[in-house]
């Protein structure tokens, strides 16, 4: 049998096209050390790579390097909607156009299996989107791995101030001066909570607003934390996520209150359930093209390959406004 499928380019294919031999390719394109190559040399190989589409094989390539070439992408177990997965799987395809196999692990509530997968998969680079555990991170320091840590990259223009602005500025222009703050009641992610209260937090102090009420809202105590916002005279809350808004809606509902006559909501994350609340969640949506270039530009960077430029701070997030405010 036969076919028509063109054949897939070579490394002596990008050998002809850059005009360099195949040894120069191999030792550019797998990022060997110890070899004088020009950066002229080494872009033009690059170049080349790129426009044939040429794709390394990654077993022989990460053979010949003495490594896994492994980039372990720690997923949050925090509910941060589709985000995560979004860019950590765009991450995944332009990894392996390095010949980089992006491996996903998830956290858990011990997180030793992260520890395990750093101590087993020998990855060249860490990559998460929040900070890494205690053990997690002291893992990766032993090993001396590169830690990119996404949400706290320069090139996102730290998103929690800008995002607080975003939040504080849209209640604002709705009328609301007294606004409150509903934090998770779960212990591990009240440090993520405490990001988003800060941006929240100085939003409102630069306006010269009252300063922020703040309420820990669980399934069982969302309709009294509710309530008595409503009885302080709050009338909007910024949760720190989606899913805690979403308890904040269930206290309004609990209480027989109105939403957004009693107390405006606005979420951060856009997790779909969002977009079924009762009624539909205002939130900030996050682009996961740009989280994921961010990413990239700094993995690049850290394992010596040619950097990508990072995105505008601009392209990051974005408004999305519906019945809660």
């Amino acid at each position: 049998m036969t076919t028509n499928r063109a054949e897939r380019p070579t490394n002596a294919d990008v050998a002809r096209l850059a005009s360099v031999s195949t040894a120069t390719v191999s030792y550019v394109l797998n990022n060997v050390e110890g070899r004088r190559i020009s950066p002229r040399t080494r872009e033009a190989v690059h170049r080349a790579a790129e426009l044939l589409g040429y794709r390394p094989n990654l077993a022989a390539r990460n053979l010949a390097r003495g490594k896994s070439g492994v980039v372990l992408y720690v997923v949050p177990h925090v509910a941060v909607g589709e985000m995560p997965i979004q860019a950590g799987s765009r991450m995944t395809t332009d990894l392996a156009r390095l010949g980089l196999l992006q491996v996903l692990i998830f956290e858990t509530e011990d997180d030793q299996h992260v520890v395990d997968a750093i101590a087993n998969l020998d990855p060249v680079a860490v990559t998460s989107l929040f900070p890494l555990s205690t053990a997690a991170r002291a893992a990766v320091d032993a090993e001396g791995i590169p830690r990119i840590e996404i949400g706290s990259l320069p090139a996102l223009g730290d998103p929690h101030l800008s995002v607080g602005e975003m939040r504080v500025d849209h209640l604002v222009s709705r009328g609301h001066t007294r606004i409150a703050f509903a934090y998770t009641g779960i212990a591990k992610w009240r440090a993520l909570g405490d990001a988003w209260f800060e941006g929240v937090s100085l939003a409102t102090r630069s306006r010269g607003l009252p300063e922020l009420t703040v309420g820990e809202v669980t399934l069982e105590s969302a309709a009294e934390v509710v309530t008595g916002w409503v009885r302080d005279g709050v009338t909007a809350v910024c949760a720190q996520s989606d899913e805690i808004a979403c308890l904040v809606l269930f206290g309004i509902h609990q209480a027989r209150l109105r939403c957004p006559g009693d107390l405006a909501v606005i979420g951060v994350d856009a997790s779909p359930m969002g977009a079924v609340s009762t009624p539909p969640l205002t939130t900030v949506q996050f682009d996961p093209h740009a989280v994921a270039d961010a990413a990239l530009a700094a993995v690049r960077t850290e394992l010596g390959y040619p950097a990508l430029p990072p995105p505008q701070p601009t392209d990051i997030a974005r408004l999305i406004v519906r019945a809660t405010t």
